[in-house]
This record gives structure tokens, sequence and C-alpha cells, in this order.
């Protein structure tokens, strides 16, 4: 008759303790790698499989982290940003590579979104994907990090509050895509994005745009500087804005792709060839942008690496280790709208 074999067959082989077996199993950061790997490697040798019910009722723990994604504005049903499409693919990955199941909740803003998942164990853990006005939604940051909530989240850093933070960074990815118009000859550049603290990434890419023009001893024109916020249609309207000001400028920098692609519509309508009349540059690079004519130049975000470490940070948070704020450089994709 066959045994089956238990975890502390594991450690009694591996000359450990049966702690440090689980701990192993889960991918623990407190257990090293070496050790880890010995640890797999006899429990794929005796047939061993985790049961994961006796675990999380010795461990008051779900194995299941949950992603709140939050509702954009959008021009069709999905009301998801498709740069965040993308990164919902990177953290299942990381998520299963982990040995944790993932709980998807898609919320509106305005809900009780921050209530306590862990209090009712649906998740160990949150990962925060999306906030819209970032005024609002800080309040509901403060209310997750006062209930002692493990979660970590994707944006801007939160420099007044202890809040792990995975982002880009969306200085130098702003201050790259306008040396790059420079460099093109554009001297007179438009920017369309909300430029204040209510939309934290944008401002950022606007800092490192006026930071590259003053480089470049180009001053900054603030009438060149249109608000918009994520959508095709906000760039839409924005530009047709600035087309009815009768603002001069030779290049558009749009503060996400979606921006851009409601930018070229309207530039395009009003009988401006791009990039010929206008240079034209996003930031995201989403499907979209290398399929819109013409295929857009903008700032590509690594979102495989960034699903990896909101994973990782955030298990390393409820293993009771402190997790890092990271800022992922930006890559620039030249296309032809520049």
């Amino acid at each position: 008759m066959n045994v089956k074999a238990t975890s502390f067959d594991i450690a009694y082989r591996a000359g450990v303790s049966q702690s440090t077996v689980s701990r192993a199993l889960r991918n623990s950061p407190l257990v090293n790698e070496e050790t880890r790997l010995k640890i797999q490697a006899i429990a794929k040798e005796l047939n061993y499989k985790v049961d994961k019910n006796a675990r999380n009722l010795r461990s008051q723990q779900s194995n299941t982290l949950a992603l709140l994604l939050f509702e954009d504005p959008t021009s069709d049903d999905s009301q998801i940003n498709p740069f965040f499409l993308s990164m919902l693919g990177s953290i299942t990955r990381a998520c299963a590579n982990k040995g944790y199941d993932l709980l998807v909740s898609f919320q509106q803003m305005d809900n009780d979104w921050h209530a306590e998942f862990e209090d009712t164990n649906k998740a160990d853990g949150i990962i925060l994907l999306g906030y819209g006005d970032y005024v609002a939604y800080k309040e509901k940051l403060v209310h997750l990090h006062e209930q002692g909530t493990h979660f970590v989240r994707w944006g801007a850093e939160v420099k007044d509050m202890d809040v792990a933070t995975i982002g880009c960074d969306n200085f130098h990815g702003g201050y790259q895509l306008t040396e790059h118009l420079i460099q093109k000859g554009h001297k007179q550049c438009a920017f369309i994005g909300t430029a204040s603290r209510r939309a934290p990434e944008f401002y950022d890419r606007y800092k490192g745009h006026a930071a590259a023009l003053k480089h470049a001893g180009i001053s900054v024109d603030e009438n060149l500087q249109i608000d918009a916020l994520y959508t095709e249609e906000a760039g839409y309207l924005a530009s047709k804005e600035l087309l009815a000001a009768g603002a001069k400028f030779d290049a558009l920098f749009a503060a996400c792709d979606l921006i851009a692609v409601g930018a070229i519509r309207a530039l395009t309508e009003h009988g401006l060839a791009i990039p010929d009349d206008v240079a034209v540059v996003g930031f995201d690079d989403i499907p979209m942008a290398s399929f819109v004519n013409p295929p857009l130049t903008t700032a590509k975000q690594d979102t495989m690496l960034a699903g990896q470490l909101l994973v990782e940070n955030l298990l390393k948070l409820i293993a009771g280790d402190k997790p890092s704020t990271l800022l992922i450089e930006s890559q620039l994709i030249e296309r032809s709208s520049s």
C-alpha cells in the first residue's frame, strides 16, 4: 500500500524544520534559494501534494490575493483602461507562479472598495490598479493603511504615507519623449493631460516634459498645457480647445496613448498632417498605439515586470517583511507619428 508523504517526511530528508518546508513550498522569501530548491526537489521526488485546505486552516490564510481594478470611462463597454488589461495578465501569471489564486474585483471609485477583505478571509492581501481622481482615492488609501490591510498599488509614489508602490518613472519617461521631439527639431510643444495632484502620474510626465524643455533652453508656455484624463474623447476635446484658441505648436505630447489617439483625430480633422505639421507622442504603448494612423511614438511600460513586482512585494508584506517602493524605467518606442 502506498503511504502518502507528509511535510514531516520532507523535513527529515532535507534536515530542516517542518515550518521551513511549509515556507519553501509556498516560495516564501524567508527561505534562501538553495534550501528552497532542495526542499522542492525532495517534495517532487516523494510526489508530495500540498493540502491547501489544511494549510489554510492552520495559517488562517486564504492563499488568495485580491486585485481591485477600478473602472475608467472608455469608448467601449469594458470600462477598463487597456493598459491595465496587460497588467492583469502579468499579475495572474505571477500569482500562479507563487502558488496563489487571484480574486479579481471590479470596482467603482465611489463604492466602499476599501472594505476589509482580509477580515472576511476573502484574500490575504490586495493589489490596487487605477484610481481616477487621486484626491478622492488617497482618503481610502489612508483608511486601508490605518486598519493594517496588506496592500500594494501601481502608480506614482506616495511620499507622505508608508505605502508600498510599484510604478513607472514617469518623470524620466516625460523627459525622454520631449527630448526626442526636441532632437527632431520641434520647439513649440503642447502637452495634453491633467498636470496636478489629481493625476500624479500625468503630473510627473508633465514635470519631465517641462524639465527637458528648460534643459534645451526652451521656455515652458503654460498656454500649451490643457487638462485631460485617460480617454480618447478627452484627448479629442482638449486638442479642439487648443486649436480653437489659435495656439501655435509643432508637437503634441499626450499624457497617455488614449489621449493621443483622440488628439490625432482632432488634428487630422483640422487639416494638419502628422508628423509633417504636428508630431504626436503618447505614453503606455497599449496595443492600439501601433495600429493608429500614423503609428504612435510612445513610452512603453514594462507590464510583465510590474506584475511580478506587485505580487512579490505583496507577499513580502504578508510574510512580515518590508516591501519596496520601486520605479520602473520606460522605453522610448519611435514610430511614424514623430
